[in-house]
């Protein structure tokens, strides 16, 4: 089976889409059933206009550039490599492209938390999902919590939806596979880390308002690192921010952490946390659908005001910190990209007519 993804997600920065395009590429390719081929946009179309202050030039110069992308360069691209299958890494679909189609469906925010998207883009997405979700031969979901809310919101049949969780681990230059290694200990005096961008889903506000609570009450309290798109964010005292964040520096980060904070009020899946556990860093996590069924009893799970008290106890509890990195590690084990590719698999023959096999069944 030929399989064509489109890679242009991964030309607009680091992003979990762009880890998960990457890792499932390479864990494709070690797959003797599916001969993987890439495609991205190029000349002028990959020249989307950055994140910034919304506004509706900019919304509509890169609605333009993904269409013409869609309708126009993405079909080209699967003629010319005489692809079996495209494989979109977010909802999308072409009447154009003469081949059965997959799309992944990472989550569904903007559905559940309306108020932290324009007007505009959330009606475009709206529109975008559920027709990739009635026309699509195949539904990818990385959870079981966003493959319900995918056919509970997006109305896609329940029996081309399949989920393939994500693995823990990022490639980095010359590693050849994932340079995760556990430290023995996460570091008594190292800072509390949010790795993430300032989206109101991330709840990044009620992160820095429940850590001044827990610093105005905790003598010698715990520096805050916010990274990623986050830091701009860290103007408050005992917040401190690393901007630049790539899969080596996202690693050095994690391994001198004392806990890992994902305050997050909705998610599809968490591809940090698992991280984080994967090399034993505690996590600290506002509880969801999703945390709850990737993190499970593994990770210290809060309700969103009480987050304050979350920071305290993992912060001064290193007892508590050095189970939760036991049960990191064993959680962890069990999530890979190797099986993830697996399930992917299973949805291209799904989409191409074959008949779908239980999630369980190698």
């Amino acid at each position: 089976m030929r399989v064509l993804i489109d890679t242009s997600y991964t030309r607009r920065g680091f992003s979990g889409t762009a880890v998960y395009v990457e890792q499932l590429l390479r864990a494709l390719h070690e797959r003797e059933g599916v001969q993987v081929v890439t495609a991205t946009q190029r000349l002028r179309l990959d020249q989307r206009h950055g994140r910034g202050p919304a506004g509706w030039a900019r919304s509509a110069a890169n609605l333009m550039l993904d269409a013409l992308w869609l309708n126009v360069g993405l079909p080209r691209a699967v003629r010319l490599s005489g692809a079996d299958l495209v494989h979109h890494p977010l909802p999308a679909h072409s009447r154009r492209i003469g081949v059965p189609q997959v799309s992944t469906v990472h989550d569904l925010a903007f559905f559940e938390l309306p108020a932290g998207y324009g007007r505009l883009w959330r009606r475009l997405a709206m529109r975008a999902y559920r027709r990739a979700a009635r026309r699509s031969a195949a539904i990818v979901c990385p959870s079981e919590a966003s493959a319900r809310d995918a056919i509970t919101l997006l109305a896609a049949d329940p029996e081309r939806v399949l989920v393939a969780p994500h693995g823990p681990g990022q490639v980095t230059p010359g590693a050849g596979h994932s340079a995760l290694s556990a430290p023995e200990d996460s570091p008594p005096g190292g800072p509390l880390i949010f790795v993430g961008d300032a989206e109101e889903r991330k709840n990044l506000s009620g992160l820095l308002d429940a850590y001044a609570l827990y610093r105005s009450r905790t003598p010698g309290a715990a520096e805050l690192v916010l990274a990623g798109r986050s830091a701009e964010r860290a103007v408050d005292p005992g917040v401190s921010g690393r901007p630049a964040l790539r899969a080596d520096s996202l690693l050095a980060l994690l391994r001198e952490a004392r806990a890992l904070v994902q305050p997050s009020a909705h998610e599809g899946f968490g591809l940090t946390p698992l991280e984080a556990m994967a090399l034993g860093v505690p996590v600290l996590a506002v509880t969801n659908m999703a945390t709850r069924e990737i993190c499970g009893d593994a990770a210290l799970l809060v309700e969103a005001d009480r987050l304050a008290d979350g920071l305290e106890r993992i912060a001064s509890d290193p007892k508590l910190r050095a189970d939760l990195a036991r049960r990191g590690r064993a959680r962890a084990a069990g999530f890979s990209w190797e099986s993830s590719a697996r399930h992917h698999e299973r949805a291209y023959t799904l989409a191409v007519g074959g008949v779908r096999t239980p999630s369980g069944t190698p």
